[in-house]
């Protein structure tokens, strides 16, 4: 996919709004731009109907139902919301462990770690192998009653792992306790119907799947909503479990996205995306690059992300120097300016060094083969003139 004179293969940090998107989203913010909650005329009833049809387009992606969706404004809102929703609910109780993975999402992490500091809870982080797949028997030794959640992440957003979720979700629920996963990179990956049979909760962000910015949802299973708090108060919208005024046409957009998700087409384009992710590997390979895989392309992954080490070669410097013709990402957390060595590749067993060069692509459903193949040359003439200087 080009803009202007860029290739954007950084679908995976956020997407571009499909047009089918844009196109349901238009009517909500000019014509039927009542209040969802809004109950005594026709404006707001018409919103409310928008609103209920969306709710049950992202139900249907994830094998649930619209009374079990809860809006946010993203996937980070929607991680507080099971972790704190939930470690605030169960503070009295006895379970004051949660745990989660190396590789977790920094909001996931950070959400943890405020629960620690709130409530008292302790945080264990479960280790991982090479491929980024959680260790199973360390997350069955320590399972036990004293474990309120899991929150394990669905599909790794740098190296495109996809976890076992019915194997963690049967360890989790052995002992009684809650299994929440950050499904944000899950929609591209995989088929998420059977999702709601395993997961307590599942966190989905809109902008990640070809939907609009600024909306997300938390999937809570019906029967465990009582023991999840609410972490925003006011006028006790979405059954009280998340307050605030429903903006309908980010909804609608997040619910005609969800919807195209579960055409036969999307697993036509994973098929796509997996070509061209192995296109853009094979090609960079035999330009003589020497490279290593961080992305577990042989087993169970994401299929537009490669994850790639450039082996004696800095990503900053890569891609600082491609630029503005090419868009990719380190996958790094930059939280003052400072890139830091990502913390998912050291857990992976990346030393600082090797994690400082690897370049994050992240391949969308309008990326072509001109793309990849200009891409690559961009990418190896780049490190060809680098290594001359």
């Amino acid at each position: 996919m080009k803009i202007g004179n860029s290739i954007y293969l950084d679908h995976q940090a956020t997407t571009p709004t499909d047009n089918r998107v844009s196109a349901a989203m238009e009517p909500f913010y000019r014509e039927f731009f009542g209040n969802p909650h809004s109950s005594e005329h026709i404006l707001g009833w018409q919103s409310s109907q928008a609103l209920e049809q969306a709710s049950a387009h992202v139900a249907d992606l994830l094998g649930g139902t619209s009374d079990e969706m809860v809006f946010t404004s993203g996937a980070t809102e929607a991680n507080n919301l099971a972790i704190l929703g939930s470690a605030q609910a169960a503070r009295s109780g006895t379970r004051k462990r949660i745990i989660i993975s190396a590789i977790e999402h920094k909001c996931v992490i950070a959400a943890a770690m405020a629960a620690s500091d709130l409530y008292g809870y302790t945080v264990e982080m479960a280790p991982v192998d090479r491929a980024g797949r959680v260790d199973r028997s360390w997350l069955q030794a320590e399972l036990d009653d004293t474990v309120l959640l899991v929150s394990i992440i669905a599909v790794n957003n740098e190296i495109g792992t996809i976890q076992n979720i019915p194997e963690i979700a049967e360890l989790t629920h052995a002992v009684g306790a809650l299994y929440h996963t950050d499904g944000a990179q899950a929609p591209l990956a995989m088929d998420l119907q059977d999702i709601s049979h395993h997961a307590d909760m599942v966190s989905l962000s809109a902008h990640k799947m070809y939907g609009p910015k600024g909306i997300g949802v938390l999937y809570i299973e019906r029967s465990i909503q009582s023991q999840i708090q609410p972490i925003i108060h006011g006028g006790g919208q979405q059954r009280n479990m998340r307050s605030g005024t429903v903006p309908v046409p980010l909804v609608v957009g997040m619910g005609e996205a969800a919807k195209i998700l579960y055409e036969p087409t999307a697993v036509q384009e994973r098929e796509r995306m997996k070509i061209l992710r192995n296109r853009l590997i094979e090609g960079i390979e035999k330009r003589g690059i020497q490279i290593t895989l961080n992305t577990p392309i042989n087993g169970k992954a994401h299929p537009i992300n490669a994850n790639i080490r450039f082996v004696g070669d800095n990503a900053q410097d890569i891609l600082q120097s491609v630029q503005p013709l090419l868009a990719a990402s380190t996958g790094s957390a930059c939280t003052t300016g400072i890139p830091e060595p990502s913390h998912v590749l050291r857990a992976i067993g990346l030393s600082e060094e090797e994690a400082e060069g690897c370049i994050r692509f992240g391949l969308g459903r309008f990326s072509t083969e001109d793309d990849i193949d200009r891409a690559v040359e961009i990418i190896c003439n780049t490190i060809g003139k680098l290594r001359t200087i």
